[in-house]
Order: structure tokens, then sequence, then C-alpha cells
């Protein structure tokens, strides 16, 4: 009977083929992190600005809902305002139930939301500076809007146009958010 000879084949990948590979991986990455970043930013801008405006809107419509007045405030310590003076609303802010409409959180006052800081470097500013936005029991505005209504722009950290929105305020208590450049109802312009 004849001998049978078996040979055995190295398993593995040659240096040309493990080059190649990397460099693929290399250029994908390449491709894919920039556009990462770009959507957990863009994510990030849409979930401040959104909180801000959804409680605004929950103001607004408790205030019409329970007939009493409403406000929205800066806070830092996540218990009592910050005052009229301080613009700065990624420190934070209350939504409480205002019964004498003093912009303060009193003793027969109800907090109704609470939003803490922003962990990140993103700023909120309001223009006309104001730390305070109350709803009467229709709906408006009674009080930190003035006649040609409030403007809460958000710079992210990675200041851009693409990274700026802007919460419009009325008077009549209406609300829309705005990308940079786009002008709202009351003709101010997003900047």
């Amino acid at each position: 009977m004849g001998t049978r000879s078996h040979t055995q084949l190295a398993g593995g990948f040659t240096l040309f083929e493990v080059i190649i590979t990397m460099a693929i991986v290399a250029i994908l990455l390449a491709i894919a992190i920039p556009s990462y970043r770009y959507v957990t930013n863009a994510n990030r801008i849409a979930a401040e600005i959104n909180g801000l405006l959804g409680d605004m809107q929950y103001a607004r419509s408790e205030a019409i809902k329970e007939g009493q007045t409403v406000t929205v405030c800066v806070s830092t310590n996540s218990i009592s305002c910050a005052g009229a003076a301080v613009s700065t609303w990624q420190n934070g802010w209350l939504v409480f139930s205002d019964v004498n409409g003093d912009h303060t959180v009193g003793a027969a006052d109800t907090i109704l939301r609470v939003q803490t800081a922003f962990s990140g470097t993103d700023t909120f500013s309001a223009l006309p500076a104001s730390g305070y936005v109350t709803f009467n029991r229709e709906g408006f505005s009674s009080s930190g809007v003035g006649n040609a209504g409030l403007q809460i722009s958000l710079h992210a950290a990675s200041a851009s146009n693409a990274s700026t929105r802007c919460l419009f305020v009325t008077f009549a208590g209406l609300m829309n958010v705005q990308t940079y450049g786009q002008t709202s109802n009351n003709s101010a312009v997003c900047q």
C-alpha cells in the first residue's frame, strides 16, 4: 500500500492583508467619528432647548388649568429663585405655583418641576435680561416678558451658528424655537 502524505496549511493572515484591513478601518473611523460627534451634539442641544420649552408650556398650561399664576425662574439651588437680574438659565430653573405673584418661592407656593444645572458648558442667556417668566390664569406672560417678547438663546460649548437655538416667548404666552438666523413671530432674529 502506498503512503499518504498530509500537508497542513498554516492558518493566518499575511502582513499585506493586515495592513489593508487596518487602512479600511481607519478610513471608516475617519468618516464616522465626526458624524457621531455632530449627532450627539445636535441631540444634546435639542434636549436642552426642548426641556426649557416643555417646562414653559407646562407652566402656562398649569396657570390656565389652576386659574392662578405660575412662574418659571432661574434657580441655582433647586429650591429658590436666583433673582430677576440673573439671566443665565443654564444654572437650572424651577416651575412653581406663584400664589402671590411675587416671582419668588414662598411658603404658600408649590414647586411643580425642577431642572438642575447643565453638566456641560452650554449657555442659556435671556434678552432682555430676565430671570423669570410668569404666566397668569389666561395664559399670558404677565411679567418677565416685555412687549417685544423674550428671547432665551442657547449657545453650545463649541460655539457656531449650527449650535445656536433660541426660545422666543411672547407677551401672549406663545412660544417657539428657532435656529440661528431665523426670525420669530415678533421679528426678533435668533443669534
